[in-house]
């Protein structure tokens, strides 16, 4: 009887694992392809001249051998295009 257990438990265990292998795989792909809308978005942004990085309150400081760079108001609006988005996806799934 342990042996047969120790089995069950065996295949148990594999099963579980590869749904996770696939879920993780999954979130991965789901992941590279946010990251390729975030780049397509961003390049488009640069060639239509958008301010994005240079936005007002953004900070930027250059001493003599170090620069320093803190995007507040850059982050500030894609914080509030983000929520609003984010909002709306929501509302959508209900």
């Amino acid at each position: 009887m342990r042996n047969e257990c120790s089995r069950l438990q065996l295949l148990y265990l594999r099963v579980i694992d590869s749904t996770l292998m696939a879920e993780l795989g999954k979130m991965l792909l789901g992941l590279g392809l946010l990251l390729v809308v975030i780049g397509a978005v961003l390049l488009i942004a640069a060639r239509f001249g958008m301010p994005l990085g240079r936005l007002p309150g953004d900070f930027s400081w250059r001493g003599k051998n170090v620069s320093f760079f803190f995007p507040l108001g850059t982050s500030i609006l894609l914080s509030v295009v983000l929520s609003i988005i984010l909002y709306f996806i929501s509302r959508f799934r209900r």
